[in-house]
This record gives structure tokens, sequence and C-alpha cells, in this order.
């Protein structure tokens, strides 16, 4: 067996046992007992010595040093691009400390769970200070005359700076708060009325998967407290959420869920447990979910065919016609959490939580005063008081798990987003039409072909560039936002 034949049968396996490890967290999320938390801490931590030690194993610098990459074709080049990019990470990351990361961040879930559901952010400070405490360590042994912060991002978005990206985020920011405020003084749209089996709440979910090609032969959705997707290749598993009150909580969330699976799923198969089996970056993902959620599942065209659907189901829920449908589908209200904003508002809950975590990871920020520093940046940033810890910097799961360097990824693939969209209307002329009737054929095809079926194989940004021709901005997506919100609140 040649050394690269023997590199990717190693890669293999390590990717197997990676899925598996994927799937405890799904299990965690959606069916674990909660009495089983500390066991599968354990089984956690055990996993990730197993796959730390794969990752680190010093015979993959010798099979990569054998290996004339000059030689290898463009898919073969990138396996090898990825696998060596995860090594020299893993043999920086001492093992103890993988393992700790794992445990602690499997205990610290359950602890958020629990805080965020009876209101307390002190119930939750102290586990939160030691994953950040290891997380700063994880990063420091990482970093090379890098600041820490860009270390943790590289983690989701390869090649990306916090310093780029903020002032990416400083060009949006302007044009959202201006057209926040003109929305805001119009009259604020219909409001559904009544309640809503949250078990056809579910059946419409699943109708709504599949009509945006989510393929339940490889994959299923389960309920979670906060929706996430999990998995790849042959197995991509989603998560959505119900409110009685809210169908659009759970119709968006799975249509959200269902653009980073179907993602996963139509990667070119041939590259299934393989280091480029899976998406290019978290931005990249993110611009999947978000081009799925609005620029489709929000149109005019769509919220059209959405509005029959529950008439059907639903029978009256207090909007009369199509038109006042949509402006409540996109309707531009003052809230709290970030899963349930509208997309003109969006990206300002992200860009609080990316100044508050580089203000963690650097030191300029104590845990013990997040809470409040939350709160002020939330009054300065949207007008008005965060009244409850749920409702503000408990409300995501992310920091529990350790995900620091995640939040602007979301950002990032709204921008990305807003140039797919672009461009896919460029070459699909027929695009409302076929929305109308529920047919996502053609735009989820012309996302498969020029993005989703590539995975990992070109880095995060050419991926973009090679799908839309051009290279990303914020432009398209403040143009986008600005035409959509001016024509429903006629401004």
């Amino acid at each position: 067996m040649s050394e690269l034949a023997k590199l990717l049968d190693f890669d293999h396996q390590t990717q197997a046992l990676a899925q598996v490890s994927g799937r405890l967290g799904w299990d965690q999320e959606t069916m674990m007992a909660s009495g089983s938390s500390e066991q599968r801490a354990i089984e956690m931590s055990a996993l990730e010595g197993v796959l730390h030690a794969r990752r680190s194993d010093g015979r993959v610098e010798e099979w990569l040093s054998n290996i004339n990459l000059v030689l290898e074709d463009e898919v073969t080049q990138a396996k090898l691009r990825e696998i060596q990019r995860s090594y020299q990470r893993a043999v920086k990351v001492p093992k103890h400390l993988a393992q700790e990361i794992a445990r602690v961040t499997s205990m610290a879930q359950g602890i958020w769970a629990t805080a965020r559901a009876e209101n307390n952010f002190l119930a939750f400070a102290p586990i939160l200070e030691e994953v950040l405490s290891l997380k700063r360590e994880e990063g420091q042994a990482l970093a090379v005359n890098e600041d820490i912060y860009d270390t943790m991002l590289d983690d989701y978005e390869p090649g990306a700076t916090a310093a780029e990206l903020s002032n990416m985020f400083e060009a949006l920011r302007p044009g959202l708060v201006e057209l926040r405020s003109a929305v805001l003084e119009k009259e604020p749209a219909l409001k559904l009325q009544g309640t809503f089996d949250e078990s056809i709440q579910m059946q419409i979910s699943n109708m709504l998967a599949e009509t945006f090609g989510y393929d339940f032969s490889r994959g299923r959705i389960d309920k979670a407290v906060h929706p996430f997707s999990s998995g790849s290749g042959q197995d991509v598993r989603i998560t959505t959420r119900t409110n009685r009150y809210d169908p659009f909580n759970c119709f968006y969330s799975t249509i959200h869920e269902v653009g980073h699976g179907t993602y996963e799923q139509n990667i070119d198969q041939s590259y299934k447990l393989t280091s480029i089996g899976q998406g290019a970056s978290m931005g990249v993902h993110e611009s999947q979910s978000r081009i799925y959620e609005n620029q489709l599942g929000r149109s005019r065209a769509f919220t059209c065919w959405l509005f029959n659907q529950m008439k059907r189901h639903f029978g009256d829920f207090g909007i009369s016609d199509a038109d006042e449908f949509y402006k409540t589908v996109n309707s531009v209200n003052r809230g709290f959490i970030r899963t349930e904003a509208d997309e003109v508002q969006y990206n300002l809950h992200v860009l609080l939580r990316f100044d508050l975590e580089r203000a963690l990871v650097s030191g300029d920020l104590q845990v013990k005063d997040l809470e409040s520093a939350w709160n002020e940046r939330f009054y300065n940033d949207f007008g008005y008081k965060v009244e409850s810890a749920a409702d503000g910097c408990l409300q995501d799961v992310h920091w529990s798990v350790g995900l620091f360097g995640y939040f602007p990824t979301y950002s990032l693939g709204n921008v990305y987003a807003g140039c797919l969209h672009e461009k896919l209307r460029q070459g699909c002329s027929n695009l409302d039409t076929e929305l109308r009737d529920g047919n996502l054929d053609t735009a989820t095809e012309w996302l498969r072909t020029n993005l989703q079926c590539h995975g990992a194989l070109k880095q995060p940004r050419q991926t973009i560039i090679d799908a839309c021709g051009f290279e990303p901005s914020e432009a398209p997506l403040l143009k986008y936002l600005q035409l959509k919100f001016t024509e429903i609140y006629d401004l």
C-alpha cells in the first residue's frame, strides 16, 4: 500500500469516528435522559481522546512528507491540505486539554439549559468561566504570532481575521440601523391569531423539508431547545422546535436547518468520510441556511404558497390574503432573541455577540460582568432593556460548548447569501413563478451544482467567488434588504 493510500485510509477511519462523536452530541440534545449528562461527558471525553490521538499521530506527518503534492490531482491535494491543517492543529493541543474541553463543555451544555430555563445567569457563570479558561489555553497553544481570537475564528472560517470581519460588519451596521429605524416608524404587520397544533406544525415542517430538497432516507427531524443540524454524507440529522402561538418559529427553523442539512447531503458522495466531505466553512454553511430561510423561504412568491398551506391546515388565523401574510412573515418588531430576529435586525444581534466574545477572550470583559455588559450593549443597540437572562446572555448555547469565534460566521453567511442570491436571480428568470407553486427545484439545483457538491474542495472564500463570479461584499445583502423592506413598508 502506498503512503498516500495509507494516509487516506487512516483519515477515513478518523472521519468515521468523528461522525460517531457528533451523533453522541445530537443524542444529548434530542433524546438523552437528563440524568445521563455526567456519564455522557465521560464518554465524549474518552472519544475525544481517541480522536486527538489519531489526528496528532506521528505517522500522519511521516506519510505527508513522503507524498509529492505536485503529482496529485485537485481532489487529492485538497484532501491532503485539510489533513495537514488538522494535524498541525492537533499536535499543538495537548491530549489532556482536548479531553478536558470535551468533558467540561459536555457538562456545561446541561448546566446552560437548566440556567436558561431558570433564568439564572449566576448558576451558569462558574462553568462558563471554566470553559473560557480552557478555550484560552487552547488558543494560546495554537497561536503563533497571532491574536488568540483569530486562532479561534480560524476553526470555523479558515483564512478570515477579526479585523477583516469587523470592517465588513461596520460597513453593514449604518445601513441596517437606518433601515430598522425607518421600518419601525411604520404601521406594524398583523399578527397571527389563535393557537397552532404542534403536531400539525411538525407535519408541515416535514413537508417543508421535502419541498426544499431534504432527503429523509438519509436523515430525520427531531425537536431540540436550540435547533441545529448534525452529520454528513448518508446520515444528516436536523432539529426544530414548536411554539403553539408561533408556527413561524418551527417552519423557518426547519427551513434554516434544511439549508445546512441539504448542503451536507449534496456534497459529492465520493468525498464521503474524507477531509473534504463536509462544508467548506461555517460561513459558507450559514450562507446555505440563510438563503433557504430568507431569500427563498421569506420571498413574496414562496410565502404565497405557504399562506395557502397554512389556510388548508389551520383554517382562519387572522390574515386574509397572501400580501398581508408576506408582510407578517417579514414583520420587523422589537425582540430579544437572535434566532427569531427579522432580516433587518438579525445581524445587529450577531455583531453584539462578536464584540462581547472578543472582549471575553482578550480579558477586557470578565464573565461575572457579562450579563450587565450584554444588557448595556443591547440597550444601546436596540433602544430597550433586556428583562431576563434567558432573553439576554443565556439565550444561545454556543459559549457553553466552547464555540468562541463561531458567532461572526452567521453574519458572514448572510453576506455570502446576499452574493449568491444576486447571482441566482441573474440565471433563473422564472424563479418567482416556480416559488409560487412551492417548487424549489431550480433554486436548490443551482446551489447544489455551483456550491454544495464541492464540499471543502476549495477554500471558503474561493468557494463563494467561484459560485458568484465576483469577490464577496456586503453590498448585495444591503441592496436586497433595502429593496425588500422599502417595498413591504412603503418607505
